[in-house]
């Protein structure tokens, strides 16, 4: 059973930049679409980014500009960074490839 780990979450003022890791137990990282998703209290759990096997990458238009999706096939790692973080950045942050979710890191925006 693979597994998502997600790092990387805190408290951050407005402004200032996070990089989120997600690792995987198991090798899906070179066969499998990698997402990033984001729900905020009372909110929908929206995707921010993904990130496709060969490296083609999508944003919300909420992020596009101030966030970076990565991944490191090798280490089974993918990567999110977060630039110019606004309040209403604040939110979990789920890692998700094909059925499998993550925990989640919290991210806390605000001065």
């Amino acid at each position: 059973q693979v597994q998502l780990e997600e790092s990387g979450g805190g408290l951050v003022q407005p402004g200032g930049s996070l990089r989120l890791s997600c690792a995987a137990s198991g090798n899906i990282f070179s066969t499998y679409f990698l997402n990033w998703y984001r729900q905020a209290p009372g909110k929908r759990r929206e995707l921010v980014a993904w990130i496709s096997t060969g490296g083609s990458t999508t944003y919300a238009d909420s992020v596009k500009g101030r966030f970076t999706i990565s991944r490191d096939n090798a280490k089974n790692t993918v990567f999110l960074q977060m630039n110019s973080l606004k309040p209403e950045d604040t939110a979990v942050y789920y890692c998700n490839s094909g059925a499998t979710w993550g925990k989640g890191t919290q991210v806390t925006v605000s001065s």
